[in-house]
């Protein structure tokens, strides 16, 4: 399981140590056997505007029913698990033989650790794409106010004009 902490904040990233990063990760994954922690599905945080954010997660090849978008104690938990069809599937796949085979439907799993008021709004499933769009909701009481300076008036009296 990956876990990533997730910041309002951009990461800053070398392109060149990402490659290393990903060529010795899969190096020590076919030394010890261990599944690539570059498998992880590839995803992307925009953000839209002021309060408004959007992330999409590459799961191609999966349905809705087999991905799992869950939230518990400010952590938001996405799965996706092959949902095996034997039947008219295993004869199709008998008399099939790979030549190459890139694209892979593996079981993954996300988690990102979520700010309290960060709030979901909506999730849709579109052409592999899973995109997630929420709020960075921050309560009038928490955000900075502007507090106006009164003028000084000296004995002067201030003049309202009203229309």
């Amino acid at each position: 399981m990956a876990y990533h902490s997730f910041s309002l904040v951009p990461m800053l990233g070398d392109n060149t140590l990402a490659d290393r990063f990903t060529n010795m990760d899969r190096l020590f994954s076919r030394l010890t056997g261990e599944k690539p922690l570059s498998d992880i599905p590839a995803y992307n945080l925009v953000q839209k505007d002021k309060d408004c954010y959007e992330l999409t997660v590459c799961v191609p090849g999966y349905a809705e029913n087999e991905l799992d978008i869950s939230m518990l104690n400010n952590q938001l938990s996405i799965s996706g698990k092959r949902d095996d069809e034997k039947g008219e599937a295993s004869s199709e796949e008998d008399s099939v033989r790979w030549l190459h085979q890139g694209i892979t439907k593996n079981a993954f799993s996300l988690s990102f650790n979520l700010e309290h008021r960060i709030k979901i709004q909506s999730a849709d499933l579109d052409k592999g794409l899973l995109i997630l769009r929420f709020i960075y909701d921050i309560p009038e009481q928490d955000k900075p106010q502007r507090i106006v300076l009164n003028p000084k008036n000296n004995g002067n009296k201030v003049i309202e004009h009203t229309s």
